[in-house]
């Protein structure tokens, strides 16, 4: 039984903050409840995966979506495929003309054109849970000297306003949130994800915490971990890890 429509979220513009998810979380320790925007024009201490910096100037957009329980906690993790989504369909609609080079990169990356232009850091904490659902979207500049390729809408040629770009991100956020009703609708929710990832049946390496692994990326499975088609032929659940290559398989 899915949920009804998710209520529409606040929006709360600052300056400058050292990073939006930490406002979300200091907020929700103070009290207030979600779902909120934290948005700010620039990021002191901006932050992405595995504590690397991210680079935040102003121009871009630097947000947080902070949620109250919203979901049991054994389907979570699907936040980041449902933020995924919203975040593409945002981008699509800001600029239709890239529409048709936007990709999803497991686990929570927006590529265009191959080369990174958003990321998702989803952090949760307290009882009831928050989650701070972050995005950091390349408007106007890109971090040049990075691993993974960067790019931002302006080096692609097109115009994006930050401003314009959250009220249609979270627009996106909220239709998205009702359509995986805290997880009972997650079957559709894969579908469109899969139909919008990068490297699918292209092989890939996969960094993991300890170790590297190879292998094809066949899909996602029901809880949103990766399936790696190893060489052996079998077939291996990965949680969690960081995709860095890709390439077309023999």
């Amino acid at each position: 039984m899915t949920s009804g429509p998710i209520a529409a979220a606040r929006i709360a513009v600052l300056d400058t903050v050292d990073s939006t998810n930490a406002e979300a979380l200091r907020r929700a320790r103070a009290g207030e409840r979600g779902p909120l925007w934290i948005v700010a024009r620039e990021q002191r201490a901006g932050r992405g995966r595995r504590g690397r910096a991210w680079i935040s100037p102003t121009g871009n957009l630097h947000a947080t979506l902070m949620l109250t329980a919203p979901a049991p906690a054994a389907v979570a993790p699907q936040l980041g495929f449902v933020a995924g989504l919203a975040l593409h369909d945002a981008a699509a609609a800001a600029a239709p003309g890239l529409a048709a080079s936007l990709a999803l990169k497991w686990p929570n990356d927006l590529l265009c054109a191959g080369r990174k232009i958003a990321g998702i850091l989803i952090e949760g904490e307290g009882n009831p849970v928050t989650a701070a659902i972050g995005i950091g979207l390349n408007c106007r500049h890109h971090p040049d000297g990075v691993e993974f390729p960067a790019t931002d809408f302006a080096a692609e040629g097109f115009d994006v306003d930050a401003a314009v770009l959250i009220d249609l991100l979270a627009a996106a956020m909220q239709a998205r949130l009702t359509q995986w009703g805290r997880g009972a609708g997650f079957a559709g929710i894969r579908i469109a994800w899969l139909a919008r990832a990068h490297g699918l049946a292209q092989s890939i390496r996969v960094r993991l915490e300890e170790r590297e692994t190879n292998g094809s990326f066949e899909t996602i499975d029901g809880a949103g971990r990766l399936m790696l088609r190893t060489e052996n032929g079998g077939l291996v659940p990965i949680a969690a890890g960081e995709v860095f290559r890709f390439g077309q398989t023999a």
